[in-house]
Parts: structure tokens; C-alpha cells; sequence
């Protein structure tokens, strides 16, 4: 046999290779189409959505993992430190702006800011307490690889190069790239707008720190877990 065809990548190793955007953009996307189940199914089936959720989009992390740039290293203590002080920040941050009449949905998203606590919905029985956990676990392992893929080892290089942002080095400063990966996240926080953008704005900071896909992904992971159990402990929905 041909050594060319010993070695053949196959079709996911050439589609990895030939659009590496894709495999950096493909499972936020898949995370976020896949948010609308949750709308359309029973509530008893909720936890199950949520695994489907979370499993998916790291099921298509592994399968283009050859193709992924360097992970980098931990840098722990600045990821759990860090990560405590984003979330005290978030909060904080979204009770300043609510002081100052800043705290409404974002102006360009349809629809208005709803704070719902889920108990209502759920009962404060089983279910609850098996969405809540489901949903915090895919908010601390799920969510933080798959964004930090798209907004940190994509977006940041991207806005610097589109067309060859692979070239760019993981960590590589400039305004337009800071300022616009912090803008840009409001869409994703319409109901925490401002405190998206200091909160993208900390975490560019760290990352240009550290050059470490992984050790954002740990510092995201932090973040959210501190951010689910201080609702919790707090009983404000409003960050749920």
C-alpha cells in the first residue's frame, strides 16, 4: 500500500485542515442552536436537554482535537483567584449599573429583561435540584470550552486577520481585537451588557497574560461556578 495512503487524514482531518474557523466556531454554534430545545420540550425533560447540550458540542471538540491550537498551561492559582473575582465583579458590576439605570436589556436585542425565578417553573422538588446541577456542570466544563475556543483562540485573532488568523500567534494584542471581542460579547449577554464588556475586557487581559487557551477555560469555569452558587446562596434570579 502507497504510504500517501497510509496516511490519508480522511475527510474530517481535510475539512479540520482546510477551515480551521470552522472547527473554532462549529461547537459554540451547535451549543447555541441547541439552546431552543429547552423551549419546546416538557419541563420534566429539561435535565435531559441540558446533557444533550452539553455533551454535543464537546463530542464535536473531540473530533476536530487535532486540529485545535495549543491548550497552553493552567496558570491554577490565576485561574480559581481570578475566576472568584470576575463573578464577585459580574455581580457587583450589574447591581452598579441597575443603580444607574444602565441595567436594562441590551437596546438592539428584541424582547425585554425577565427575571424568573425557576422554582416557579421547576417546584423546589427533584427537578430543580437536578436542573440546577445539570445546568451549573455544563456551565463549568461545556460553556467555557466551547467560548473560549470561539471569542479567545478565534475571535481575538480573527478581528486582528480574518482571512489568516491561524498565523496569528495565540495571545497577540491590538485595540481593535480588545475593544471588539468585549463589544461583540453583548449579544450574548443581552441582559448583562455591561458587565459582559468588563468581564470580556478581564478576560482578554489574562489571556494576553498568559497565552493560555486552557487556563481561560479554567478561569470561565471558576467564574460560573462561583456565579451558580452565589445565586443560590443569595436567592437573586436575576443572574440565572
Amino acid at each position: 500500500m502507497p504510504s500517501s495512503d497510509r496516511h490519508d487524514p480522511g475527510l474530517i482531518g481535510r475539512f479540520g485542515a482546510s477551515r480551521p474557523d470552522v472547527v473554532l466556531m462549529a461547537p459554540l454554534m451547535m451549543y447555541v442552536a441547541l439552546l431552543g430545545l429547552l423551549q419546546v420540550v416538557p419541563t420534566t425533560w429539561q435535565p435531559a436537554m441540558i446533557l444533550v447540550r452539553g455533551s454535543l458540542p464537546l463530542a464535536l471538540v473531540w473530533v476536530f482535537r487535532r486540529h485545535l491550537p495549543p491548550w497552553g498551561s493552567p496558570h491554577w492559582p490565576i485561574a480559581i483567584v481570578g475566576g472568584v473575582l470576575v463573578a464577585w465583579g459580574w455581580i457587583l458590576g450589574q447591581h452598579v449599573f441597575d443603580q444607574i439605570g444602565l441595567g436594562g436589556r441590551l437596546f438592539v436585542m428584541p424582547g425585554e429583561k425577565m427575571i424568573l425565578d425557576p422554582r416557579s417553573e421547576l417546584g423546589a422538588g427533584n427537578l430543580f435540584w437536578a436542573t440546577w446541577s445539570l445546568r451549573m456542570f455544563v456551565a463549568c466544563t461545556t460553556v467555557p470550552i466551547v467560548e473560549e475556543l470561539f471569542w479567545r483562540a478565534f475571535l481575538l485573532r480573527a478581528l486582528i486577520d480574518w482571512h489568516n488568523f491561524e498565523r496569528v500567534p495565540l495571545g497577540t494584542f491590538t485595540w481593535a481585537s480588545f475593544l471588539g471581542t468585549a463589544l461583540i460579547s453583548t449579544l450574548q449577554h443581552p441582559d448583562n451588557w455591561g458587565v459582559s464588556i468588563l468581564c470580556w475586557m478581564a478576560f482578554n487581559a489574562v489571556f494576553y497574560w498568559t497565552r493560555s487557551i486552557l487556563c481561560l477555560v479554567l478561569l470561565h469555569g471558576m467564574t460560573n461556578l462561583a456565579l451558580y452558587i452565589l445565586v443560590l446562596r443569595v436567592d437573586d434570579w436575576s443572574f440565572w
